[in-house]
């Protein structure tokens, strides 16, 4: 009896420890790279196409067309919204049987290599164009080499007794190419079509030939007459006919050009030349060449303005290009530090046209301030048209609109000047104990009321100002968050605009569409549904497209009327293909904050292949803020710093922080103001803890962390301010010391104190802490990566970083992607499996150690022509 009551507690005890074993998740020990593998970038362009409805709004009525692609191919719609109708442009069937009559290639319905449209006669006729053949393109190429073959026999003995020095000369004429003769090489690569809307008639034009590409260098007034340009630091102008003569031959000795100013130097220019992403050598190569002019015109063509900055005494900066050929190059630019005394000095510049004279405009009030020219908002149906120059605000040329904004940014003024005297009236000063922002100004009746968008209450919220700057109304108030004017009805005297955070049981990042009369009343939702919504309003302010999805739902499109009536569906995204292959929609989250009080909201992704009986490594992909907090909250096929990652075997977090998302309440925004390291990481850290005490299939002892520029920054300083609890990052493009980030950045989150002295004389101070000052508290394992010419965030963030870890006696990795700027370029996807391996041997124990990637080498064609 004793040995049986002895087998029955064996037994029992098995069963227990058994039970155990079971109930407790079991950590992942193998790292999954075949799936990740079926989401390359290359792979998502033939799994999902169109994700949203592109609005082309027509200019000669309400009527808008798109291109919405599918698995199917691609299809051409035109809407009426007066009617509430919604038709095929053409017949794909029948448009493929007639492009393969006229040009004798074969076409299909399904794959019609029709790119963009133009509507053109009043929008009753289409213009579009299909690439020739390769064959008859090479054919033509071949004709062509032929004609040019004998041109040169022809002037070979003329040449051959010409100096080296003009032959140098001639193969650069060779090159530089007339607009012309660009144009007319584009258009021989092309048959060119018009095609009828009321009659269904299409007609191949033989000889077209499109305007000429507007030069980058050409400023071109509203009415086209006058094109201004800047050479030798300095403003030039040419009238119509001399331009044309420039398009059909650049070296036309006969273009007539005139000089505006005299003055201009090097970085005390008239045409900004910075520098910046320009070598020494091309800078040298390219002095003498016409640069473009950052000039905003009056609406009648006789008046522009622009900022001339005083960058002299600005410090220099430098980044080599190692790989560059045939040797490696420096590049030599201009760059404000923060806390620098050598600050850019800016100055309003208006030019009157007809007489050529030139007026500062009075704008100074603050020490190193920064001043920005309002312009006019462009009609939305002008969005095809190949040029829009830009306008400043005022329709009439006597007034010219601008803000100007204390180096603290603390004070912002919003003023305008006068442009026959340079007279400047103060309209609305706003000023807050940290930086204040602004958004563009609404404008009615040419500037007889404004609608001014401000935080002075702690919220976004829009006031209506008359011309004179009183203040007439509040129009909207509350704690929610206004963001930008969509359009203004100025008639019925309606606002339309975008806000969020005002709807109950929403996540109050989801933007809607609103309208509220200019007196204050009749506030109206206008879509109404739990989305993240964005719009497109017509000129008239009739009728809006809104499309709309969330993480967890494939995007759809509806075209509603500004009465809130949902008109006519549009499209919805079909996502089968993707799902078909494993995709599967995210989960959305809500926590607290650090402080137990302040609601966060996330996303949480897991791996296609989940098993809730496992326990996963989490990692939080991270950005601080203060512009944005890098949490979807709509539908993205861009995974690979989400859902992409989590599936060699992780959780992959984003969520927001206190500090983070500016549209949130203006403490929730600053609450990082003078504390720019460590003000996200208690908020991530609860997350993750909060997040793992629900989900038993979070290992809170495997603990990553990840993030580029910001985030990078962010991430390395997770591991140094909490070390015991974050166990790897990885790095990339971290601005790892904001004292030598860029000052408009730093001073601005952080802080800048302005100090006065008993004479008045104005100096600014800045500290902050950096994560070279802790980089002894490195416990995990660090990943930090740069581009060798980031011109943006210098290699010295990353550099120095890395030289406080040696001192400090640490291990850790660095990577230095040759001849890449601030975002890696061509090589992201390189850095994708670099980022997923450093994971997967720190948070898994295993990872791919195989010399070449495989995944990457799988998605090349080996056809014996190298890719770049």
């Amino acid at each position: 009896m004793r040995k049986k009551h002895l087998y029955f507690c064996m037994v029992f005890l098995s069963l227990v420890v058994i039970g155990m074993l079971w109930a407790e998740n079991i950590p992942i020990t193998k790292a999954n790279y075949e799936l990740p593998a079926r989401f390359t970038p290359n792979k998502m362009k033939k799994l999902v196409f169109s994700t949203s409805v592109d609005t082309h709004w027509l200019k000669h009525s309400t009527r808008f067309w798109y291109i919405f692609e599918t698995t199917e191919g691609k299809n051409f719609i035109i809407i009426d919204p007066a009617k509430k109708q919604k038709h095929p442009i053409f017949d794909n069937v029948r448009m493929a049987a007639h492009l393969t009559e006229m040009t004798k290639d074969p076409y299909d319905a399904k794959h019609l290599p029709i790119e963009t449209i133009k509507f053109i006669k009043n929008d009753k006729s289409i213009y579009f164009k299909v690439p020739k053949n390769k064959d008859v393109l090479e054919a033509e190429k071949r004709r062509e080499k032929q004609e040019k073959k004998q041109e040169k026999q022809e002037k070979k003995e003329e040449i051959e007794q010409e100096k080296d020095i003009k032959k140098e000369k001639e193969k650069e004429k060779e090159k530089e190419k007339s607009a012309v003769e660009k144009a007319e090489e584009e258009a021989r690569k092309f048959h060119h079509f018009e095609y009828e809307l009321a009659t269904g008639k299409l007609t191949m034009l033989e000889d077209y030939l499109d305007e000429p590409e507007r030069p980058r260098w050409a400023s071109i007034s509203p009415d086209g007459n006058i094109i201004v340009f800047g050479r030798h630091y300095n403003l030039y102008y040419m009238d119509k006919g001399n331009y044309e003569k420039w398009q059909k031959n650049p070296d036309d000795e006969t273009i007539e050009e005139h000089q505006l100013t005299t003055d201009g130097e090097e970085y005390y220019s008239y045409h900004g030349e910075l520098g910046r992403g320009e070598t020494n050598v091309d800078k040298e190569k390219n002095k003498d060449k016409r640069k473009p002019a950052r000039i905003i015109w009056s609406h009648d063509s006789k008046k522009f303005a622009m900022i001339r900055s005083d960058d002299r005494k600005v410090k220099d900066l430098w980044v080599i290009d190692s790989v560059a050929n045939p040797r490696p190059t420096l590049e030599t630019y201009k760059y404000h530090m923060p806390g620098e005394e050598e600050a850019p000095q800016l100055e309003i510049l208006i030019f009157d046209m007809d007489s050529k004279d030139k007026l500062k405009a009075k704008a100074e009030r603050f020490k190193d301030q920064m001043v920005r020219i309002m312009t006019a908002r462009y009609p939305v149906s002008t969005r095809d048209d190949d040029y829009r120059p830009p306008l400043w605000l005022s329709e009439t040329p006597d007034k010219l609109y601008f803000s100007r904004t204390s180096r603290d940014l603390k004070r912002i003024d919003i003023c305008f000047a006068d442009t026959a005297t340079g007279e400047v009236k103060v309209l609305i000063e706003e000023r807050l104990n940290t930086y204040v922002e602004t958004h563009p100004l609404g404008f009615i009746a040419n500037g007889k009321e404004l609608i001014h968008w401000s935080e002075r209450d702690g919220w976004a919220h829009f006031y209506l100002y008359d011309g004179d700057g009183n203040l007439k109304k509040q129009l909207t108030s509350g704690p929610f968050h206004c963001d930008s004017i969509v359009g203004i009805d100025e008639k019925a005297r309606v606002l339309y605009f975008t806000a969020n955070g005002r709807e109950e049981g929403e996540d109050p990042y989801y933007l809607h569409l609103y309208r509220i009369n200019l007196d204050g009343t009749g506030l109206q939702l206008l879509n109404k549904d739990n989305f993240n919504h964005r719009v497109s309003m017509d000129d008239s302010n009739l009728y809006f497209v809104d499309n709309f999805s969330r993480v967890d739902t494939a995007p759809h499109a509806l075209l509603c009327d500004t009465r809130g009536n949902a008109l006519l569906e549009l499209e919805t995204v079909d996502l089968s293909a993707m799902q078909e292959v494993g995709f599967q929609f995210p989960e959305s989250f809500k926590v607290k904050a650090d402080d137990g009080v302040t609601d966060l909201y996330g996303v949480m992704y897991k791996p296609y292949d989940f098993d809730e009986t496992k326990k996963y490594p989490v990692i939080a992909y991270v950005y601080p803020g203060p512009q944005t907090e890098a949490v979807d909250k709509s539908f993205s096929t861009r995974g690979d710093r989400t859902w992409r990652l989590a599936q060699f075997g992780f959780i992959v977090v984003t969520v927001g922080n206190r500090g983070g998302h500016p549209s949130r309440s203006k403490w929730y925004h600053n609450f990082g103001y003078g504390n720019l390291r460590d003000y996200g990481l208690a908020d991530k850290k609860a997350t993750i803890e909060q997040l793992a005490a629900r989900h038993p299939y979070i290992d809170l002892e495997k603990v990553g962390i990840f993030g580029h520029s910001g985030g990078g920054f962010m991430s390395t300083a997770a591991l140094l301010v909490y070390p015991d609890f974050f166990k790897v990052a990885v790095s990339s493009s971290g601005n790892h010391e904001n004292n030598i980030y860029n000052r408009w950045w730093s001073e601005k989150h952080h802080g800048v104190r302005e100090v006065v002295d008993e004479e008045g004389n104005i100096t600014f101070e800045y500290d902050i802490d950096k994560n070279s000052e802790i980089a002894k508290n490195l416990k995990g394992r660090l990943l930090i990566v740069t581009g060798d010419i980031d011109n943006n965030v210098h290699p010295a963030n990353t550099i120095r970083l890395a030289h406080a870890l040696i001192k400090a006696n640490k291990r850790f990795d660095f990577f230095l992607f040759p001849g890449q700027r601030h975002g890696f370029g061509d090589m992201n996807e390189y850095f994708f499996w670099l980022r997923a391996d450093y994971f997967c041997k720190h948070l898994i124990g295993d990872y791919s150690q195989d010399v070449d990637i495989e995944e990457l080498n799988r998605e090349m064609e080996m056809s014996g022509k190298e890719k770049k």
